[in-house]
């Protein structure tokens, strides 16, 4: 299992870096964060890119999370600018990656992380719903109609 250095700690140290950085080109007297270095420099460019993959490594997970609390495909292709189809592509690599984490923990006697066989299937079932459809979305009743219409 990978193990990530928590993002609010990149982004404070990230912010650090910045603040030297910028403080740069004031006065002295301007900038009580010290002054920058070629080391604050190249701190902000290794935290960026530690932050890009540490978001991009979680951006299935929240795909996951937001459909299953009721967010629909066209919703989370806008929070991520994209396309609902980009967005079921993060959602079916996810998928793979946790029943592939699931299957190595298994076949190295360990506790299985990641989904199990039937996870992985109700995971990928999300994809299925259409761009405008929720977890959440009430069911037709047998007469279909929805539940809150008349029967008339």
């Amino acid at each position: 299992m990978t193990t990530t250095t928590p993002l609010a700690w990149q982004a404070e140290k990230y912010g650090e870096a910045e603040r030297r950085l910028t403080g740069r080109y004031l006065p002295p007297s301007a900038h009580s964060t010290g002054r920058a270095t070629a080391a604050d420099a190249l701190a902000e460019l290794a935290l960026g890119e530690s932050i890009r993959r540490t978001v991009l490594r979680q951006r299935g997970g929240s795909v996951h999370a937001a459909l299953e609390l009721g967010a629909t495909w066209a919703e989370v292709a806008t929070a991520l600018d994209g396309t609902p189809d980009e967005a079921r592509a993060a959602l079916r690599l996810y998928a793979e990656e946790q029943r592939k984490r699931y299957e190595d923990d298994r076949m190295a006697g360990q506790n299985p992380t990641g989904l199990s066989p039937e996870q992985y299937r109700s995971v990928l079932g999300l994809a299925e719903l259409t761009d405008h459809e929720s977890t959440l979305s009430p069911s037709p009743s047998p007469s279909g109609k929805q539940p809150d219409e008349p029967l008339a």
